[in-house]
């Protein structure tokens, strides 16, 4: 698990670390300074020219210390101070009396420089102390910086984006290279910010572990060491040992998002899985995908199907519902029914959260309700149920402008949480996966990912996890994660442009092993 944290926190840790804990400033700048050194020594030689930018703050002074180190070990190396001198920090004040008694070449004027006689540069002008957008000035040196033909390196974050949500600040910095001290921050893992600090890598700097352990960040995402939280396969077992799944999903003529969910909910390692589709589906569904155990309907007669659909809705261990459904009246009832009947957790997706919002005032379950649309909506559907809706679904549930959920997408999974005994898997570039206090932010994943049927096979994935134990919202997390693994495996075999559904549930055995 990856603790990510804002701008404050992080300020808070370093605070820590130095007044309580007894760390001089200077050496956890001189730590910070090496960190990013040994980073460029990997890619840089001798025949490059560097110039390093600072700004006038604790960042500005990493950015001096990395230029003296850089001179010290042989590399051609100029530093352009774009700060003020009255606002420099305590530290940084030394390190440039440092700098000038090296003699090197501090330049203090933008006009001066000819950045195309540089071949690296080194963006130490703000770090993530950045609250409001930057000055005309900054302005000037960042659109220097991005027209540069070299590699570019960052130091804890490149100037322009917050560390807090990720958000260009009028202007940024695409750097190639980020060097972040201690954790991640929020900002480097949300987009866009995620996309300018090209490959992010986190230094110790020697932050000791107490000093996190001062502040609560309810923020964090998974890495492969988090894989160990699967369900365990027991060896003495039958197919009812790993959970009964019910994939309640497509309508007439329409069997694709029932097969892609079933199927992954198999490969997840769920025991048992049937599908409750329309008649019209029966074969095809039964061509495709063998294993499950098919149960069909007549969306016409469904008061006469009741029985039927009340029996696989209490046999199953999980259930799932949305899929293909389509919003159509007889979808409406049948949503209606499973709702009435059902026990366990549920997860409810696409068509399901449509049918919802479009017929919320005359839904059994909502109508009549004192409460806003989203607190009646999380009120009323089973404890501790899945819903995964993207932010077009969530937007016409919670009656909002898309744009609106997409610029404050924190704010977002706060508002869902809210009161909710419900887990909601918010899909985005970056999946927030939100339940009471916890604030999952998946990083795995990659941009052909965004293709059809996608969002069927996570779905599968969190029923299977579920109907094998896992807890609702640990089984969300580490679906989300273990599909965006999957979706990075597959394009890893092939590519982002040619990946496709089918493509991602058979690489989740490689990632599962």
């Amino acid at each position: 698990m990856k603790k990510l944290v804002n701008s404050n926190q992080m300020k808070k840790i370093d605070s820590y670390s130095i007044e309580t804990i007894g760390i001089p400033s200077l050496v956890l700048m001189e730590n910070a300074a090496n960190q990013v050194v040994t980073t460029m020594q990997k890619n840089i030689t001798k025949e490059d020219i560097i110039l390093v930018i600072c700004g006038s703050g604790n960042n500005g002074g990493d950015g001096l210390a990395i230029a003296r180190i850089l001179l010290n070990l042989g590399y051609q190396v100029d530093v352009f101070f774009a700060g003020k001198e009255a606002s420099m920090t305590e530290e940084t004040h030394k390190q440039m009396t440092i700098i000038e008694n090296l003699d090197m070449v501090i330049w203090n004027a933008i006009d001066e420089i000819n950045f195309a006689n540089y071949t690296i540069l080194v963006d130490a002008l703000v770090g993530i102390g950045l609250s409001e957008k930057l000055t005309d000035a900054y302005k000037q040196i960042v659109e220097k910086m991005n027209h540069h033909e070299g590699s570019i390196y960052a130091v804890d974050m490149p100037t322009g984006i917050s560390a807090d949500d990720g958000k260009i600040m009028g202007i940024a910095v695409k750097a190639d290279y980020t060097i972040t001290f201690g954790h991640h921050k929020i900002g480097q893992v949300l987009f866009p910010g995620s996309d300018y600090c090209g490959k992010l890598i986190v230094s110790d700097i020697g932050f000791p572990p107490v000093a996190m352990d001062s502040i609560h960040s309810k923020y964090y995402s998974y890495d492969k060491k988090d894989l160990e939280k699967l369900p365990k396969r027991k060896a003495y077992s039958n197919k009812g040992t790993f959970g009964r799944v019910l994939v309640i999903a497509g309508s007439e003529n329409m069997s694709g998002a029932a097969y892609l969910s079933a199927k992954a909910a198999f490969r997840t390692g769920a025991g048992f899985v049937e599908i409750l589709t329309t008649e019209s589906n029966r074969s095809i569904i039964q061509t495709q995908i063998p294993e499950a155990v098919l149960t069909t309907y007549n969306p016409e007669q469904l008061n006469e199907e009741k029985e039927k659909i009340k029996k696989s809705v209490q046999q199953a261990d999980t259930v799932v519902i949305g899929p293909g459904i389509g919003v159509s009246k007889e979808s409406h009832q049948l949503l209606d029914l499973v709702t009435l009947y059902v026990e366990p957790p549920v997860v409810y997706d696409a068509d399901a959260i449509n049918l919802i919002s479009e017929y919320y005032n005359t839904f059994p379950l909502l109508r009549n309700n004192t409460c806003s649309r989203l607190n009646e909506f999380s009120n009323t559907l089973p404890p501790y149920s899945i819903i995964t809706p993207h932010l077009k679904e969530l937007a016409r549930l919670m009656d909002k402008d898309v744009r609106e959920l997409q610029d404050n997408l924190l704010d977002t999974a706060d508002r869902c949480a809210n009161d909710s005994k419900l887990i909601y898997a918010i899909k985005d570039a970056r999946t927030i996966v939100t339940h009471k206090d916890d604030r999952y932010i998946n990083h795995s994943g990659n941009s052909g990912m965004a293709t059809a049927g996608t969002g069927d096979v996570l779905t599968g994935i969190i029923a299977g996890l579920l109907a094998q134990g896992l807890e609702p919202f640990e089984a969300a997390k580490m679906a989300v994660y273990i599909h965006g693994l999957a979706g990075d495996y597959a394009a890893s075999q092939k590519n982002e442009y040619s990946l496709i559904a089918t493509d991602i549930i058979e690489a989740l055995g490689e990632v599962m092993k």
